[in-house]
């Protein structure tokens, strides 16, 4: 019998992992299948297992995990009373507090879901509920609720499908339509109207020529930064709420981004003074993405502090609930930020000064892209100025030993 179950797993998990059989149909087969199988053997045994028979049949809870564990999807698999029976890692994640024996509906605490439960229980119908979380990013999902009645043991199938990232392509790009156009609208204008005095007035006008195709080239270089902008954001966005999993050192990211705009530093006369770090300082990233990060922030302090003559970046590291996080802070000394812009630096295309912004080659998306990288890594960025009296930007990262937050 339990050859018959292990085999039926297999081929299920296998079907999945083709993807010529949904989640959902692929624990329905398995349960129902399981469930009779149980039944023929007990039919099989004698007096004593027609008395078993007549209670309802129970799955084998260590066959049903090894299924479950195959599984892409969140998958909860209920009894008639609504306690859990099994779940797999993805449905842990999402619902830590979920435990074996216990009522599903006190971990999941969704209004939605506890309803769908007790209307499919009631009707032996299926339910479809889409809900969101909120905490720590926002994730958007749809709960099939699916009454096993055919396998005769009174079972309830949940499966969680992900929907965050259909939505966010759909929000991304309604995003992408509204703020390119008016982002693009300056420079294409400008373009448009150099190209027709290039071709009426200024035709035969060699100095006027050469000075049209500098700015030309310079507007054309501005739409190109705003779209690879843009498609990063939209790629950070779209995996905001994966996780990196590999350690990367962050002392030598900074280092290394800092080497690289020296050119810049030494062109607006400013000295970029790193202070000496104890210990690496080991996160758990994406080196692509934070080097992306520290340049935007090191070049924003270099561009809008040029003023003050000096960047300072700093290393530090701060003890919070369950761990330790890393503190990298870049730090200008130039006109600062007044307060009341402060909280809507890293929203997209939000500028203190449009014209200075623009005239630096800034598209407006730096600060966004930077606070969805740090989502991503579960750190956070603190933005300090006062005006007048410079501007400090200080990541922060939970160190590698640090507990999950």
């Amino acid at each position: 019998m339990r050859w018959v179950v292990a085999a039926a797993a297999v081929v299920l998990i296998a079907f999945v992992a083709l993807g010529a059989l949904p989640a959902v149909h692929a624990v329905i087969g398995f349960v129902v299948i399981a469930a009779a199988a149980f039944l023929v053997a007990d039919r099989g045994g004698g007096v004593a297992a027609q008395v078993v028979a007549a209670a309802p049949p129970r799955v084998d809870e260590q066959m049903l995990d090894a299924v479950m564990a195959g599984l892409p999807d969140a998958t909860i698999v209920l009894d008639r009373e609504g306690r859990l029976i099994a779940s797999n890692a993805a449905a842990r994640s999402l619902a830590p507090a979920l435990a074996r024996g216990q009522r599903a509906s006190l971990a999941l605490r969704m209004p939605e879901i506890v309803d769908a439960v007790r209307q499919a229980g009631a009707s032996g119908e299926p339910r479809s509920v889409e809900f969101s979380l909120r905490v720590p990013v926002d994730r958007w999902f749809v709960a099939h609720v699916v009454p096993l009645a055919d396998a005769g043991a009174g079972l309830m199938l949940l499966v969680f499908q992900d929907m965050t990232p259909l939505r966010r392509v759909e929000e991304m790009r309604a995003d992408f339509v509204a703020n390119a156009s008016h982002e693009l609208r300056t420079p294409l204008a400008a373009l448009s109207g150099f190209i027709d005095t290039l071709r009426g007035s200024a035709r035969d006008d060699a100095t006027a020529r050469e000075r049209f195709l500098a700015i030309m080239k310079t507007q054309a270089d501005r739409m190109a930064r705003l779209i690879d902008d843009l498609l990063s954001l939209s790629r950070v966005e779209l995996i905001e709420h994966v996780h990196p999993d590999k350690p990367v050192d962050l002392v030598p990211i900074v280092r290394q981004v800092t080497d690289g705009l020296q050119t810049l530093a030494r062109d607006r006369g400013v000295e970029i003074a790193i202070a000496p770090s104890g210990q690496p300082m080991a996160v758990l990233g994406d080196r692509d993405e934070l080097t992306r990060v520290f340049e935007n922030l090191i070049e924003n302090a270099l561009k809008y502090g040029a003023s003050g003559k000096r960047v300072d970046i700093g290393f530090a590291t701060a003890e919070v609930p369950g761990g330790t996080d890393a503190l990298v802070s870049v730090r200008d000394h130039g006109p600062g930020i007044a307060a009341e812009h402060l909280p809507r630096l890293t929203e997209r295309f939000y500028r203190v000064d449009v014209t200075q912004s623009r005239a630096e080659g800034g598209t407006g998306l730096g600060l966004a892209l930077v606070k969805h990288i740090l989502n991503r890594h579960r750190g956070r960025i603190l933005i300090e100025s006062e005006a007048g009296k410079g501007a400090t930007f200080t990541v922060r990262l939970p160190l590698v030993h640090s507990e999950s937050r």
